[in-house]
C-alpha cells in the first residue's frame, strides 16, 4: 500500500503567497517531466481563454481531470504557459512525505486539504484564493487518480460549492466582480513501441507467478491472462475459492466481500450500490481519528493498518474498468493496464514512456451565486463534466 493515509493529527499545511519560487520550479519541470515520467512533450490548445479570463481580473478555477500522478506537473506547465502562478489543493498526504517535498509543494503553490474528513480550513482558503482573484486556483475535481485517461471518475459537488461561495463573495465587489470555472483535459499519448515497452514488466510479472514467459500469446491476451492471475490470487485470499465468469462481476463481488464486513462493523450499514471510492472514503472517516489521536493499543492499530490496505485494495481494483483494452485496445489503455498491474505489486510506476501530453482549456463557465436548479446533480458539474468528456472525446465512446 502507498503512504496515502497518514495516522497523526492533521496539521494543515496553508498556501505559500511568493511568485518567485513558483517562477523559478516552472524552468525545472520539463526536466522533471521526462526524466520520471516520460513525459517529452507538452502541447497546449486554446490557452488564450485562461489568459482572457485572468486580464479580465475574474476569480478563476481550473479543474482538469487526474488521470497520472504527472498531472499536477503538468498543470505547473500550463502556469508558465500563461505566465500566472497558480495555487493547487493537493491532498495532505503529500505533505507528509519528507520536508523537501513539502517545502516544494508549498513553493509550487500547494496547499493542503484532508481527505479523510470535512476541512473547513481548506475549503475557506480556496473560497478566498477565488474571491480575491490574485491567481487561478486549480481542484483535481475527481477527488483521485483515475489511472485511465478514457475514463472520468465521479465529479465531487465541492467543486461547485467553493466556486459559487467565492461567486457570493466577489458578487458583492463595486463593481461586482465574477468566477469563472474552465475545465481542463489533459490527454498523454504514448509514442514509443508498445510491445518493447511493456513486455520487460509483463515478464516480471509472469516471473512472480513462477510462469514461464507468455511471449507465444498475442499482446491483449497476454496482458488479460496476467490480469486473471492477479484477480484470481485476490479472490483466493478473500473469498477462499477462485471465481469463473466474465470480469466485470468478478470484480464488483470481490469489491463488495472487503468493503461490506468493514461497513458492517464501523457504519453499520452498507452501501454496495456506492462507487468504491466512496465506500472507502466513508470507512476511512471512521477508522482514522482513534488512529490519529492516539487512543488505541498497538495490536488495534495493527488491525486497523490491515483494514486500511484492503480499502487501498478495494479502491485500487476500482480502477480497472473490466473491458478497457479489449474494447479498443489503444496503445495508450494497454499501457496503463500494464502500468496498474505494475503499481499494485510493486508501489511504484517505471518510467515506460515516451508521453506526449496535450493541455485543452474548455471555455469559461460564469458561476452563478446560487444553485440554477435542485436536483440530484448539480447543474454546474454537469457543465464541467460535459466539457471534460468531450475535449477528451468521452462523450464519443
Amino acid at each position: 500500500m502507498q503512504n496515502i493515509v497518514i495516522d497523526k493529527p492533521y496539521v494543515p499545511v496553508p498556501p505559500h503567497p511568493g511568485r518567485l519560487w513558483p517562477a523559478l520550479l516552472s524552468f525545472y519541470l520539463p526536466r522533471l517531466l521526462s526524466k520520471k515520467y516520460g513525459v517529452v512533450h507538452v502541447d497546449y490548445i486554446n490557452a488564450q481563454r485562461l489568459r482572457e479570463s485572468i486580464a479580465a481580473g475574474h476569480g478563476v478555477l481550473l479543474a482538469p481531470n487526474h488521470c497520472r500522478d504527472e498531472d499536477p506537473m503538468l498543470i505547473g506547465m500550463l502556469s508558465k504557459e500563461v505566465r500566472s502562478p497558480f495555487f493547487i489543493m493537493a491532498s495532505w498526504h503529500l505533505f507528509m512525505q519528507d520536508r523537501v517535498q513539502t517545502f516544494l509543494l508549498r513553493r509550487a503553490g500547494a496547499f493542503s486539504i484532508y481527505r479523510e474528513g470535512i476541512d473547513r480550513g481548506a475549503v475557506n482558503t480556496a473560497v478566498e484564493i477565488l474571491a480575491d482573484a490574485k491567481r487561478p486556483l486549480v481542484i483535481f475535481p475527481e477527488g483521485l487518480v483515475s489511472r485511465t485517461n478514457d475514463f472520468l471518475n465521479e465529479l465531487m459537488d465541492g467543486t461547485a460549492l467553493i466556486a459559487r461561495s467565492a461567486a457570493k463573495k466577489r458578487a458583492k465587489l463595486t463593481p461586482p466582480g465574477k468566477v469563472v470555472v474552465h475545465p481542463v483535459a489533459i490527454r498523454y499519448h504514448f509514442q514509443g513501441n508498445i510491445e518493447s515497452a511493456v513486455t520487460t514488466v509483463l515478464e516480471d510479472i509472469e516471473t512472480r507467478l513462477t510462469w514461464r514467459k507468455q511471449s507465444h500469446l498475442p499482446m491483449i491476451d497476454r496482458i488479460y491472462k496476467v490480469g486473471g492471475a492477479l484477480l484470481t490470487l485476490k479472490e483466493l485470499e478473500f473469498l477462499g475459492e477462485a471465481r469463473s465468469g466474465e470480469i466485470a462481476p468478478r470484480l464488483a463481488n470481490l469489491i463488495d466481500a472487503i468493503l461490506r464486513p468493514l461497513e458492517e462493523e464501523w457504519l453499520k450499514e452498507c452501501h454496495p450500490d456506492d462507487a468504491a471510492p466512496a465506500r472507502v472514503k466513508r470507512l476511512r472517516s471512521a477508522i482514522l481519528p482513534d488512529m490519529a489521536k492516539g487512543e488505541i493499543d498497538e495490536a488495534e492499530r495493527q488491525r486497523r493498518w490491515k483494514q486500511l490496505a484492503d480499502l487501498y485494495l478495494a479502491q485500487q481494483l476500482f480502477h480497472y474498468p473490466p473491458d478497457y483494452a479489449r474494447s479498443n485496445p489503444t496503445p495508450e489503455r494497454l499501457l496503463e493496464t500494464v502500468e496498474r498491474f505494475d503499481e499494485d505489486l510493486t508501489d511504484q510506476v517505471r518510467k515506460l514512456g515516451p508521453l506526449h501530453a496535450t493541455i485543452t482549456l474548455g471555455e469559461a463557465i460564469e458561476v452563478a451565486t446560487a444553485r440554477e436548479a435542485r436536483g440530484s446533480s448539480d447543474p454546474l458539474m454537469d457543465q464541467i463534466e460535459q466539457q471534460l468528456k468531450t475535449m477528451l472525446g468521452l462523450d464519443k465512446h
